[in-house]
């Protein structure tokens, strides 16, 4: 149940950054704020009940995870250029992630 917590704010934050993002830039896309916002209330709402079953020690970290599936994503959906410091930064995220999962 925790990690499908973690996934769901993950997931969610994702979301919500990517639309928010896309949307502003794109101007004319007004429906992809509001969704933004749907995504972001939900994200909120599963990280309220990942904190009621785990350690905020624990739902800090691992939802940070997020910032690496938004970096690749950055690179392939919003056509962002990622430099290698951003790419080190994903990977250690990564490592801190797996080292709080164990």
């Amino acid at each position: 149940m925790k990690w499908a917590l973690v996934g769901c704010v993950v997931g969610a934050t994702v979301c919500c950054d990517l639309l928010q993002s896309h949307g502003m830039r794109r101007g004319g896309r007004v429906w992809k704020l509001p969704l933004s916002i749907v995504f972001m209330a939900a994200s909120f709402f599963a990280f309220t009940l990942l904190l009621k079953i785990a350690d905020l020690s624990f739902a800090v970290p691992a939802t940070a995870a997020s910032l690496v599936i938004e970096t690749v994503l950055a690179g392939l959906v919003l056509k962002e250029r990622v430099t290698p410091r951003r790419w080190s930064g994903a990977v250690l995220v990564t490592v801190g992630v797996y080292l709080i999962s164990q």
